[in-house]
C-alpha cells in the first residue's frame, strides 16, 4: 500500500502518543466490539493519527486499523468486518512524523511460534536502537519503527524459551528500559503490563462480570463500567476465564516516576490517575497560580480546553469573574490549504476571541504550558483585536526547558522558547502586558496525593529513568544533542 499523508496538529502542545484499551469478555451479553469502538472514542485526545481495533473470537484474530481519527476509521461498514468475540483491544496512536505508514498502525498481531498475540502500546521504550540492533542481527525483518513491534519480537522470542507467556512478558519487561504502558491479547487471555517507573497510565476497570485495561479512567465510565485500580508501576495483570491475576517484574527500580503533565494537559479532566482526579489537580493549579500571580483585573478565562480548569481555580482563589474569552470552533477539518499557510489558517479558524466578554475588560487568561510561543502569541493578539485593555498571561505548568524520552513528542531543546529567551523576553514576544509561569514546586503539590512518585524532566532536567543516548530514526541511530 501507499503511504497515506495526513495533517499533524499545529498546536504549539505537547503530544501524548498513544491510548490504549482491553476487555476479557465473561459476560454473554456484552457486545466487545462496540464496547472497544466506544473506548477508543473516550481516549482520542491521546491520538488523532491512527486507530485500530483487534477482536479475538475463538482464537481467530480479526483486526482492522486505518489511519484517522475513530470515527473515520470505524463507520458501520468497518464494525461489521469485526466478528464479536471474547478478547478485544484497542489503540489510538499519535506521532510527530509527517509522513505516516500504516505499518505502524496497532494494534499489531504477530504469528509466531507458539500462537498469536496483538499488542497495543503507550509510551516510548528508550533502549530500543540497542534492542533491534540484537534482533536484526538475530535475522529479524521488522515492518516499521514502532515500538509494538520491537516489543513484540522480544516477547515472542522470550517465549520461545519459557513455558507460559505470562513469564515471557516478565522477562522482556527486564530488558526494556523508559516508558510503556500496554495491553496484549493472547488465544485465552488478556495480558496487560506497565513500566517499573510507571510514567505512562493504566488502569482496571470491571463492567457487569468482565474485565478491563484503559490508559484512562474516564473509559470506564463512558461504556458504563466502573473503576477497579490502577495497575501499578512494574506490574503484570492477566484476566482469564479464572479471574485476575497479578505478577510483578524482576527489575525494580528506586522511584517511581508518572509524569506531571498527564495533570495539567495530556489527561482527560473526567480522569483519575493514581489516586488524584485530574479535574482537582488543574483546580490546585490555577488556585496556586493566584497565590503566586496576585493580578488586579476584570475577568479570568482559560484557553480551551485545558486552561479552562485552572482558569477556574484562579477565579475561585482571586474572587474575579471567570468568564469565557473564546469561542473553540470544534468541526474545523484537517486539510485547511498547505505548509506554514496551513498552519496559520487552522490557528486563525479554530479560535476566536468574544468580543462582547473583552472588550475593555483586563483579562487573566490562563493556559497549560508555553513550548515555542507562536500559539500564546496567537492568543494575545486574539484578545487584544477583540479590545481588552490588558491581558495577563499565565501558565499552569513551569517553563519548558528540556526533551521528554518517556511518551511525548518534545524531543529538542531547540524547539523550546525558554531555552532561548527569560521570562520578560517572552513576555514582549507574545505582547502580554504580564507572564508568569508556575513554580515547580507549587506543580508537585498539585499531585502531592498521588499513589506514586512524579517525573517533572522536562521542567528540571531530572529525570528518575536514565536517558538514551540515541533516538532511533529510519535504520540510523541519531545521537541526542548536548546540554
Amino acid at each position: 500500500m501507499s503511504t497515506k499523508f495526513v495533517t499533524i496538529s499545529p498546536e504549539d502542545k505537547p503530544h501524548e502518543e498513544c491510548g490504549v484499551f482491553g476487555i476479557f469478555k465473561n459476560n454473554s451479553e456484552l457486545d466487545i466490539v462496540n464496547i472497544t469502538h466506544d473506548a477508543l472514542y473516550g481516549l482520542q485526545h491521546r491520538g488523532q493519527v491512527s486507530a485500530g481495533i483487534t477482536i479475538n473470537s475463538g482464537g481467530n484474530f480479526t483486526t482492522f486499523k486505518e489511519l484517522g481519527m475513530v470515527s473515520e476509521v470505524f463507520t458501520d461498514k468497518t464494525l461489521k468486518k469485526l466478528n464479536n468475540g471474547d478478547i478485544a483491544v484497542g489503540h489510538v496512536r499519535y506521532t510527530s512524523s509527517q509522513s505516516l505508514d500504516r505499518a505502524a498502525n496497532q494494534p499489531l498481531v504477530l504469528r509466531y511460534r507458539e500462537g498469536s498475540i496483538a499488542i497495543a502500546n503507550n509510551g516510548s521504550v528508550t533502549n530500543f536502537p540497542q534492542i533491534r540492533k540484537v534482533l536484526e542481527r538475530g535475522g529479524a525483518i521488522f515492518q516499521s519503527n514502532s515500538n509494538a513491534e520491537l516489543m513484540a519480537y522480544v516477547i515472542a522470542t522470550e517465549r520461545c524459551s519459557t513455558s507460559n507467556l505470562e513469564d515471557a512478558v516478565l522477562n522482556a519487561m527486564d530488558k526494556f528500559e523508559g516508558a510503556y504502558s500496554s495491553v496484549i491479547c493472547a488465544p485465552s487471555r488478556l495480558i496487560a503490563f506497565r513500566d517499573r517507573f510507571g510514567f505512562r497510565p493504566l488502569c482496571i476497570g470491571k463492567i457487569k462480570d468482565s474485565y478491563m485495561f484503559s490508559s484512562e479512567s474516564c473509559v470506564f465510565d463512558s461504556v458504563g463500567g466502573e473503576f477497579v485500580r490502577d495497575v501499578k508501576p512494574g506490574e503484570m495483570v492477566v484476566i482469564d476465564k479464572d479471574g485476575i491475576h497479578t505478577y510483578f517484574q524482576k527489575k525494580k527500580s528506586e522511584k517511581t516516576s508518572l509524569c506531571l503533565f498527564e495533570y495539567v494537559y495530556i489527561a482527560r479532566p473526567d480522569s483519575k490517575i493514581d489516586g488524584v482526579n485530574v479535574h482537582t489537580a488543574r483546580l490546585r493549579a490555577g488556585e496556586l497560580l493566584y497565590k503566586e500571580y496576585p493580578i488586579d483585573a476584570d475577568m479570568v478565562c482559560g484557553v480551551p480546553d485545558s486552561g479552562i480548569v485552572a482558569a477556574e481555580g484562579y477565579a475561585k482563589a482571586s474572587g474575579i469573574p471567570l468568564g469565557m474569552g473564546f469561542v473553540k470552533n470544534k468541526f474545523i477539518g484537517r486539510n485547511v490549504g498547505t505548509g506554514m499557510n496551513k498552519k496559520k489558517r487552522l490557528m486563525q479558524t479554530k479560535l476566536t476571541a468574544l468580543k462582547s466578554n473583552v472588550e475593555g475588560k483586563r483579562i487573566v487568561v490562563i493556559d497549560d504550558s508555553i513550548l515555542r510561543g507562536e500559539t500564546s502569541k496567537h492568543i494575545v493578539r486574539l484578545l487584544k483585536e477583540a479590545g481588552a485593555k490588558e491581558v495577563h498571561m499565565l501558565v499552569s505548568s513551569p517553563m519548558f526547558i528540556a526533551p521528554c524520552y518517556f511518551g511525548t513528542d518534545i524531543t529538542d531543546k531547540e524547539q523550546l522558547i525558554a531555552n532561548k529567551m527569560t521570562v520578560e523576553e517572552i513576555k514582549d514576544e507574545i505582547g502580554a502586558d504580564s507572564l508568569g509561569y508556575l513554580s515547580v514546586e507549587s506543580l508537585r503539590k498539585i499531585a502531592a496525593d498521588a499513589d506514586i512518585d512524579l517525573c517533572d524532566g522536562c521542567f528540571t532536567e531530572n529525570y528518575a529513568a536514565e536517558v538514551p543516548k540515541t533516538f532511533f530514526v529510519d535504520k540510523y541511530a541519531t545521537k541526542i544533542k548536548k546540554k
